[in-house]
């Protein structure tokens, strides 16, 4: 019974208490401590607006929680799922949806399965582009789904490529349509990409999920934007509906300037009789070097 004591970063009960984290149990059944529980976001519906990221790395997730995130998402390979665990762990007191591809799952079941693959190893949500048919199936399965809609880049065929949507009527009925599906299938939230920011905010007064917005602005419930558009891990162009908020794609250029420096300098020291220097070896003792050719030895 121990182990109730304390949650997946090892935090007391009580300083857990005392830091705002929920005790929980994961659908996989490991006990741990979250900042958020389902109930907890959708009673911030229309309260505040919560801030989420995807992380990319372990470092990322732990600097996002500790800089005070309020949810992440993580790509989930269910091949490797290494990566989503290893940034599960980074990161134990944040509500994580696990991003489960696609066309991982051709079927009821297998999105069932699919999804308790990723919360057995720590996600509080998943998060998907599947039909309301498979939100459906997991959702009655007791596993929190998070839909898509808007700009769905791997179904961008349907609306045109990778542009906005929902810039004409039809478009915005479709768009509301859609959601309203994944609302009636029991999903908890949904992701909105590329919509107009006006739209959004009108729709998200008419649905009980959670809407997160990237690149469909200030109108939803959730702000989402991705840590390597947050920090800055790439040279641009960036996506327009980004901020990079550090320059870290400068700092690793400069970084690997550095690396090849250090290495030149070490070819120099190597080809000019500075490395190794006496500081660096190890002298052998008076009378060693005579006895042991004495040994072995002229080696002719």
């Amino acid at each position: 019974m121990a182990s109730h004591a304390t949650g997946d970063g090892g935090i007391p009960a009580r300083d857990a208490a005392a830091r705002g984290l929920k005790r929980i149990m994961t659908l996989g059944g490991a006990y741990g401590t979250r900042n958020y529980t389902v109930k907890d976001l959708r009673d911030q519906k229309g309260v505040r607006v919560l801030v989420e990221t995807l992380p990319f790395s372990p470092e990322e997730a732990a600097a996002a929680e500790d800089a005070g995130i309020d949810t992440m998402k993580v790509r989930f390979d269910p091949a490797h799922p290494d990566l989503a665990a290893a940034i599960r762990r980074a990161a134990p007191n944040t509500f994580m949806a696990f991003s489960v591809p696609l066309v991982a799952a051709a079927s009821e079941v297998e999105a069932v399965r699919l999804a308790y693959g990723a919360m057995a190893i720590g996600a509080d949500a998943i998060m998907c582009q599947w039909s309301p048919r498979f939100v459906g199936a997991a959702a009655e399965a007791g596993v929190p789904v998070q839909g898509h809609a808007g700009l769905v880049p791997r179904r961008s065929t349907w609306t045109g490529g990778l542009r906005a949507v929902g810039k004409t009527l039809d478009e915005a009925m479709w768009v509301f349509r859609e959601i309203k599906a994944l609302e009636s299938a029991g999903a908890y939230a949904v992701e909105v990409e590329v919509i107009p920011e006006a739209l959004l905010a009108e729709i998200s007064k008419r649905t009980t999920l959670l809407t997160s917005s990237i690149g469909a602005g200030s109108g939803g419930d959730i702000q989402f934007l991705f840590a390597e558009d947050v920090l800055g891990n790439n040279p641009p162009p960036y996506p327009r509906h980004s901020k990079q908020y550090r320059d870290l794609y400068k700092m690793k250029q400069e970084m690997q300037a550095e690396r090849v420096a250090g290495f030149k300098d070490f070819i120099d020291d190597v080809r000019h009789g500075g490395f190794p220097a006496p500081e660096h070896v190890i002298e052998a003792p008076d009378g060693l070097i005579g006895a042991f050719v004495d040994a072995v030895g002229s080696g002719d």
